[in-house]
């Protein structure tokens, strides 16, 4: 299949959007039109990493973490971003990296899947993105607004939490004057008509509102579509950094640090003083101390997360647990999340997970 196909099913799950500023999520060395029969799947992509796919046939690699964050300058092979990058060209070897969009996401993201190891229920976002929704109003004569409203949700709109094809619609009476050159639909052009309309209003992630618009065109019946799109303020729960759940049951502090390591085969845990009772808990894969007063603030008896400084664990305040287990351990279950987007939507195309190591962090006892 093309690698735009692969590209597409990813960022239906990630979109790009949603990806932070530094970051450099996307196709970072290959063609979009290329054809490629096999992923290899890794959490970074190393020089390593490209021998396995040249040695495994693979056209492509899927990564979490981009190999180029910054410009590259100069292709003398003077690092290991240059040399892995120069020996995937050579050998026509794809590299695709699904990064912080992919941290950004509710279904199917990086957190999801910690608290999932975890065993955490009635999860949601720690911190929802603000200013991404939009609310789509639509007029459309009373016997269209079916047709109109099925087209809105087709294409994305009208979800809010657990509940889907969500709008609200109001009857009113619209008018208007065909001039010369309109298409006739009602009446005599020069003369005011009068129509029954709905207005069909939903909520929609503002980075589709030109796909969803173009949905409603193709069966709006006017040549010229009557529409308003609004700018929201509302947070968009489906969408931002972390996440917090609650476990089954209540567990010791200590009971809790052995499931963070048992469940994400981590080899040490860096922790604060355990609590007596964990029950909400908050997770960000990979570095994640930005989010320590937000989870303090939201309830969370433990936060799980990497790369946290020494100060850092004071934040706690002694009223939450901090668990660093580590970056790689946070965040190698990503492959998994890359395999289960792909096997869905191409149950006969071959996903590989790596098989090379490329934690930078040893530990010695």
């Amino acid at each position: 299949m093309k690698l735009s196909e692969l590209i597409s099913a990813i960022e239906a799950i990630a979109p790009p959007v949603l990806q932070e500023d530094y970051d450099n999520s996307g196709l970072i060395v290959g063609r979009p039109e290329q054809d490629v029969s096999k992923a290899l799947l890794t959490l970074d992509c190393t020089e390593a990493v490209v021998d396995e796919a040249i040695a495994e046939g693979c056209g492509v690699i899927v990564a979490h973490h981009p190999i180029v964050f910054r410009g590259l300058k100069r292709f003398n092979e003077s690092n290991y971003v240059e040399k892995t990058v120069m020996k995937a060209i050579r050998n026509d070897v794809a590299i695709y990296a699904c990064h912080t969009n992919l941290d950004n996401v509710l279904n199917k993201g990086v957190n999801q899947k910690i608290a999932a190891k975890l065993g955490l229920k009635n999860v949601r976002i720690l911190a929802p993105v603000k200013n991404r929704l939009s609310k789509l109003a639509v007029y459309v004569p009373e016997n269209y607004a079916d047709a109109v409203r099925d087209a809105m949700f087709s294409a994305g709109a009208g979800n809010i939490g657990n509940y889907g094809e969500c709008s609200f619609n109001i009857k009113g009476n619209g008018t208007f004057k065909p001039e010369e050159g309109s298409k006739p639909f009602l009446g005599e052009r020069g003369v005011r008509q009068n129509e029954n309309e709905i207005r069909v209003e939903s909520v929609l992630p503002a980075y589709i509102a030109g796909s969803v618009m173009a949905a409603v065109k193709k069966v709006h019946p006017y040549e010229e579509v009557p529409w308003d799109l609004i700018s929201l303020q509302n947070s968009w729960q489906e969408a931002g950094s972390g996440l917090i759940g609650e476990l089954e049951m209540p567990i010791s502090g200590t009971e809790f640090t052995d499931r963070v390591k048992r469940a994400l085969g981590a080899t040490v845990i860096r922790h604060t003083r355990p609590v007596a009772l964990v029950k909400t808990v908050a997770v960000c894969g990979g570095a994640g101390s930005f989010l320590i007063k937000t989870a303090l603030s939201a309830g969370a008896d433990a936060y799980v997360t990497a790369d946290v400084k020494y100060h850092e664990f004071f934040d706690a305040e002694g009223r939450m647990m901090i668990c660093d287990p580590g970056h790689f351990e946070s965040e190698q279950f990503t492959t998994e999340i890359f395999h289960e987007i792909l096997s869905v939507k191409f149950p006969n195309f071959a996903t590989i997970f790596s098989r090379t190591s490329t934690n930078p962090v040893l530990y010695h006892y």
